[in-house]
């Protein structure tokens, strides 16, 4: 009998420590969706301190907050009206300081999410700025005179539809906005702009946060001569307005890395052994540029990648993507991280269909990096239907006719019961609740097969398995181009994925392959344990399954 072989990991080849950010799951909670403690249809934060233990028992490390801060909530929290409080909605700084002292209580981080890059019209800061042309604060904004024409000073377009400048009529300039126009941009050019986000962040490090994800990290720098963008030659009818130009003088400029450098140096003032605090970065950009963002260990910890989101969900696709973005990464000594879904796209089961759900959630939490995980994706929570005269997202309200310009679907609130609004709160929701008979909280609960429970199996063995949280990544053959396999291994601790993209069986057919195995977990659930021989494995369709190799043993199972 020949054997799989699979050497141990060299000792000097693995990490002697890592931090938390590196070994642990981050889970995204949208406040207003989470839980709702007083009764108004909106969450808020005693609602999320309410749900700790739960949050908790999910195996995850870390809690990111969307934007709770001090805000007009014309885009929900995104305009900022004030950096250094929190919105009435969602509760006061009291309540935030309780929410991050029992977090951490239960050995849970908590990240905020910080919106650098523009305010609310409504931020004191814009309030001088637009009171003269001869106004102190004029230039922490961007402003430029009208065109010949009296129109815009360039065509950069707003990510929601229309020109990205408005004219104020007081001072007979323009101010650029790249979302609406209620949310006038900062100039970081001007280091007291700067300066006045640095001391932002302290105020919440002092406070106790443990970092930041930052809102549209890529977008900082402009370019000073406002050059018109051209044409983009791939524009395709179905997309966006935003899209029928390149934004090559508005996003990814060279001058937004030394920005980062100096939010990351903050960081570093505050970071101790076991308490580090991170920096997530919003960079929505193709992954050989999105590495860039590590700098030389001087930037973003994390820099998001958002590749599964968008690309075909087939084996061959993520396989491709898996490979390029771990060698991306290794070149620039970087941490991989990886997200299925969040508060700007469809759901993953939305995405993926009812089959593919669980084969998605065990490869975002068994590729080497961290994975992101979006509320209530635990429990396998689609997209719900928003009537037109219930949703509320201005991207979609701008651009009504643009199909999944809304991103309201995704945010609909977590539905913990099977009472009349779902245990989120005691009054109808501020959006709509979805069919939440079968997937709340309470029925998956004391399910053993539930998806909430799978999730569970599986943030348990990836906190268990150091080989799941801190091991090397090989991509495997295992002889279907539709079955993607990948071994993860940790000196002679190894665990081999498979995931089956299609809906029907498939004889695992590793090359030379007859080695013993035992299966740690499957989505099929009911087939863990016991030794076989590799050979004789037939994956069933759509299955997912996470298998115990013995590599003491030249590939021997235990």
């Amino acid at each position: 009998m020949t054997h799989l072989h699979v050497p141990p990991t060299p000792a000097d080849a693995l990490p002697t420590t890592q931090a938390w950010w590196q070994t642990g799951v981050v889970y995204q909670v949208y406040p207003r969706s989470f839980q709702d403690s007083d009764g108004d249809g909106v969450g808020d934060l005693r609602g999320v301190t309410a749900r700790l233990d739960y949050l908790a028992s999910l195996g995850i490390d870390a809690v990111w907050l969307s934007p709770v801060f001090t805000s007009p909530m014309l885009d929900f929290g995104y305009d900022v009206s004030d950096y250094c409080d929190v919105d009435p909605l969602f509760g006061d700084l009291d309540d935030l300081d309780e929410l991050i002292r029992e977090a951490h209580a239960r050995n849970l981080r908590v990240l905020l999410d910080l919106v650098p890059n523009h305010t609310s019209d409504q931020h004191a800061w814009f309030v001088e700025a637009r009171a003269s042309r001869g106004s102190p604060k004029r230039d922490w904004y961007v402003w430029r005179d009208p065109s010949p024409d009296g129109g815009p000073p360039n065509n950069w377009l707003s990510f929601f539809g229309g020109r990205a400048w408005t004219l104020d009529e007081t001072t007979g300039q323009y101010y650029l906005h790249q979302f609406l126009p209620e949310q006038p941009e900062l100039n970081w050019a001007n280091p007291e702009v700067r300066g006045a986000m640095l001391d932002v962040m302290r105020f919440w490090l002092d406070r106790g946060v443990d970092g930041f994800r930052v809102d549209v990290l890529w977008l900082l720098a402009k370019d000073a001569e406002l050059r018109d963008e051209p044409p983009n030659p791939t524009y395709r009818p179905e997309q966006f307005e935003f899209y029928t130009l390149e934004h090559c003088y508005t996003q990814d400029l060279p001058e937004v890395h030394a920005h980062v450098r100096e939010m990351r140096a903050v960081l570093d003032e505050y970071s101790t052994p076991g308490r580090e605090r991170v920096l997530v970065g919003e960079v929505n950009l193709p992954p050989d540029r999105l590495v860039t963002y590590y700098g030389d260990g001087d930037e973003a910890h994390l820099p998001f990648n958002f590749e599964l989101l968008y690309l075909p969900w087939t084996a061959r696709a993520v396989r491709e993507a898996v490979r390029r973005y771990d060698a991306l990464c290794r070149a620039h000594d970087g941490w991989p991280t990886w997200v299925l879904s969040n508060h700007d796209n469809a759901r993953v089961r939305t995405r993926v269909g009812d089959a593919q759900y669980r084969v998605a959630q065990t490869l975002l939490l068994t590729l080497r990096g961290t994975p992101t995980v979006y509320y209530g994706d635990e429990l396998g929570l689609a997209d719900v239907h928003v009537p037109r005269e219930r949703q509320r997202d201005p991207q979609g309200l701008r651009q009504p006719d643009a199909p999944g310009a809304s991103r309201d679907p995704a945010r609909t609130p977590m539905p913990w019961d099977e009472s009349p609004f779902a245990g989120f709160s005691t009054v109808e929701p501020w959006l709509p609740l979805g069919d939440s008979k079968a997937r709340h909280v309470s029925a998956q609960m004391h399910d053993a097969r539930s998806d909430l429970n799978y999730f569970r199996s599986l943030t348990r063995l990836r906190r268990d398995r150091r080989s799941l949280h801190a091991g090397d990544l090989e991509v495997v053959d295992a002889g279907h181009d539709d079955v993607l396999a990948f071994l993860r291994r940790s000196g002679d601790d190894c665990v081999l994925v498979l995931l089956n993209f299609t809906g029907e069986t498939r004889p695992v057919r590793l090359p030379d392959v007859s080695a013993c195995g035992r299966i740690l977990l499957s989505s099929d659930g009911g087939r863990e344990g016991g030794t076989f021989p590799l050979d004789a494995l037939v994956l069933g369709p759509h299955e997912a399954a996470l298998v115990d190799l013995d590599v003491t043993q030249s590939g021997r199972g235990r």
